[in-house]
């Protein structure tokens, strides 16, 4: 039976086991569902999530298993870990997360460059992306980089250039929105990178816009959003720490956009 400790308003739960030695296997999927679950290993032993419906039951099947695997395991409510505060689980589980999100990160670079642009590989690395949020317990500012931060910029592009009653939407489902236009999304269809360029270049492009503030802009977001140095434009360096800089502070999809498209209007206006 899984050993609970009752403690009021218990923030945490720890899931302890030991498998016998000769359960290598057995060993592997239950680290790979550990990590597929977003636990956090504790130093001193055992693995940590925030206690919720959800992390409870995964927890407690897990458990469920590892007898089944011949070993034993115990899910414990906890209030708090006395060696590790609260906000330090907190920070070492966006940490964690911030990884993850890095990493696909680097991965959707490499396929955004590429001038196949492979279906698949954006459908796997969306699936992966999904997969990453559902344990992002504490909302890595990372996320809102990887998932919207240079759609701001073409979201300005739009209102300014192509659309002025344009309205925006950021939902991962497109089938909520039937009638909206994707940008900047990982699925086919709307605007998006298309072989060398980012989404502000192809929107450009696509509505024969040659601005020649525009076009400089169009070089700084190329820059910053691929990151190979084409233009050898600097400034998105900083557009991107600030909009960092609000994630981490929880500011909202909405007030992102505003602000990240005064960001680029003042940018625009500054232009020779």
């Amino acid at each position: 039976m899984t050993v609970t400790r009752s403690v009021p308003d218990a923030g945490w739960i720890v899931l302890m086991f030991n498998l016998p030695a000769k359960q290598a296997s057995q060993r592997v999927e239950v680290w790979r569902k550990l990590k597929r679950y977003g636990a956090l290993p504790l130093a001193s032993g055992g693995h940590l999530l925030p206690n919720t419906g959800p992390t409870l039951e995964h927890f407690e099947w897990l458990a469920v298993a590892i007898r089944k695997f011949k070993g034993q395991a115990s899910v414990l409510r906890v209030h708090s870990v006395d060696d590790l505060p609260d906000d330090q689980l907190r920070r070492n589980f966006v940490d964690a997360r911030s990884k993850d999100y890095e990493q696909l990160q680097s991965e959707l670079k490499k396929v955004l460059k590429s001038p196949k642009r492979p279906v698949s590989a954006l459908g796997r690395i969306r699936k992966r992306f999904s997969e990453i949020a559902v344990i992002d317990f504490f909302n890595s500012p990372v996320r809102s980089r990887l998932e919207a931060m240079l759609a701001r910029s073409s979201a300005w592009l739009i209102s300014h250039f192509i659309d002025k009653n344009a309205r925006f939407v950021f939902d991962d489902d497109p089938a909520r929105h039937p009638k909206a236009v994707p940008f900047d999304m990982f699925q086919g269809g709307g605007f998006g990178h298309r072989g060398d360029d980012c989404t502000f270049e192809t929107l450009c492009k696509e509505f024969r816009i040659h601005d020649a503030k525009v076009q400089a802009i169009a070089q700084v977001v190329h820059d910053a959003d691929l990151e190979d140095e084409k233009f050898g434009r600097n400034e998105g360096t900083g557009l991107d720490r600030v909009l960092v800089g609000w994630a981490k502070q929880n500011v909202s999809d909405d007030e992102l956009l505003r602000r990240g498209m005064q960001l680029i209007e003042g940018l625009y206006n500054c232009q020779a």
